[in-house]
């Protein structure tokens, strides 16, 4: 090999360098983002949607409003049209037995199931249900236990001295308490925190 081929040979060696050193790099990059998750990327993963329905509610309902837009998030992403194959409906993903009893008990006069699809009066339900759970349990796990699994589910494992029985409904509740905790940081100006 003559001097061109080994001095081009050497050019590519360390273009070759070169971008595996930039590869490693970008990839230290997103890590560092994926881990650490700062607000600007929390704000892209995690989107807050009718801030001022759930901020309203929130304070109405005595509730941490990154609460109640991490159980959004959870249940539905933002969507109000969402409906689950349970047949949970909107954003916070209500089932319409549910709704109508909340509705009887805050004064509504007519109940119909599409009133699930309007983000408002979903919130609104939603957000009474969550209250009612936290008055009734006391704290805001089992509150989410109940929210997830139902309150006859986890009145039974209290009677029986256990915990949050099922698996899906213990990552349910570390989700949202994770999500709680993302709102809070990358909303605190929208969502009152602070």
């Amino acid at each position: 090999m003559g001097c061109r081929g080994a001095g081009r040979a050497r050019a590519g060696v360390r273009r070759l360098g070169l971008l595996l050193a930039a590869a490693l790099v970008a990839a230290g990059g997103i890590l560092y983002v994926l881990e650490t998750e700062p607000a600007w990327y929390a704000r892209l993963r995690y989107p807050l949607r009718y801030e001022q329905i759930v901020v309203g509610h929130a304070k109405n309902y005595r509730l941490a409003a990154p609460l109640l837009a991490a159980v959004i998030y959870q249940e539905s992403k933002f969507d109000p049209n969402a409906k689950s194959a349970q047949g949970a409906i909107g954003l916070m993903q209500l089932l319409p037995g549910t709704a109508e009893g909340i509705a009887s008990r805050t004064g509504g006069a007519r109940f119909v199931v599409a009133d699930l699809y309007d983000p408002e009066l979903n919130v609104r339900y939603g957000a009474w249900y969550l209250r009612h759970l936290l008055d009734k349990y006391g704290d805001e796990r089992t509150a989410l236990a109940a929210y997830n699994a139902g309150q006859g589910q986890v009145d039974e494992w209290r009677s029986n001295g256990e915990g949050i029985v099922f698996a899906e409904t213990r990552a349910y509740v570390a989700r949202v308490e994770r999500l709680k905790r993302i709102y809070a940081r990358a909303y605190a100006s929208e969502l009152a925190v602070g």
